[in-house]
């Protein structure tokens, strides 16, 4: 979420991250965390030094890991993500402030849904298009119909810093793991990194698909029932197949040949 009554960035003299004091759990989603970023840099799913990724931290259930504020998609390292409560307040110590926009959906959502294990937020071009349509996304293409019963819909209300808006927001997304935000962008909810990966990278494609598509004028529909087993059928979903676990560590592989620094 991007927000104009953001804090200015201000480096402490406070000293770096002690690793000793985290938990190897706490590290292994740090790091996983810190690939889904440069991840998302490497497929330009960036928005300058806005939008949020967040996790839970393991154990943890009121802490969760957001992004610094201030630092691009391809500066977050595990060391340096943020781990914050439910009251924005940063546990142990960060050089770097929390964007309130990001604190207070990203917040509200994994404090009240409990299959929201870690939280995706993009401005991408295709699907901030599709968010701003009447229609919203159409069921036409062969990523769309995966879709088909998991997208919920949320009416804009402005920037998103006002906590009054959440109980809506949760009314809306309900049981639902993709969610267009209208005239504003696409959200991703999983019990997982890679499984909200999946979520929005199917989410993402089906909005490229359609602004392709229907530039070209009137579009094929796809019959309802055929939507309906793309859904059943569809391999991010499947637990037999990972749940989109493969295509993440797959990616993972790739940011490690290109810049591993990801790790530190």
């Amino acid at each position: 979420m991007m927000s104009t009554h953001s804090a200015a960035v201000k480096k402490t003299s406070m000293p770096a991250l002690n690793t000793n004091d985290i938990s190897a759990a706490e590290w292994a989603v740090r790091t996983e965390l810190a690939a889904c970023y440069r991840i998302f840099a490497h497929l330009g799913w960036v928005e300058l030094i806005y939008n949020h990724i967040t996790v839970r931290v393991p154990g943890e259930q009121k802490h969760f890991l957001i992004n610094p504020f201030g630092l691009r998609y391809d500066e977050v390292t595990a060391s340096n993500l943020v781990k914050i409560d439910l009251h924005g307040n940063v546990i142990g110590h960060s050089d770097w402030p929390v964007n309130p926009a990001g604190f207070t959906v990203h917040r509200a959502i994994h404090e009240s849904l409990e299959h929201a294990h870690c939280v995706m937020h993009t401005h991408t071009t295709a699907g901030m298009a599709v968010a701003c349509s009447q229609d919203g996304l159409s069921l036409s293409n062969f990523y769309s119909a995966q879709l088909y019963g998991q997208v919920a819909y949320h009416d804009f209300e402005g920037i998103t810093v006002h906590d009054d808006e959440t109980p809506r927001l949760l009314k809306n997304i309900g049981n639902k793991r993709a969610v267009i935000l209208r005239n504003h962008g696409l959200l991703a909810l999983g019990s997982s990194i890679p499984r909200a990966f999946a979520v929005l990278w199917l989410l993402n494609r089906a909005c490229e698909i359609q602004v392709a598509s229907t530039s070209m004028g009137a579009v094929r529909m796809i019959a309802p029932e055929i939507q309906q087993a793309c859904a059943r059928d569809s391999l991010q979903f499947n637990e037999k197949f990972g749940s989109g676990q493969d295509v993440f560590d797959a990616l993972t592989r790739l940011i490690d040949k290109i810049d591993p620094s990801y790790k530190e």
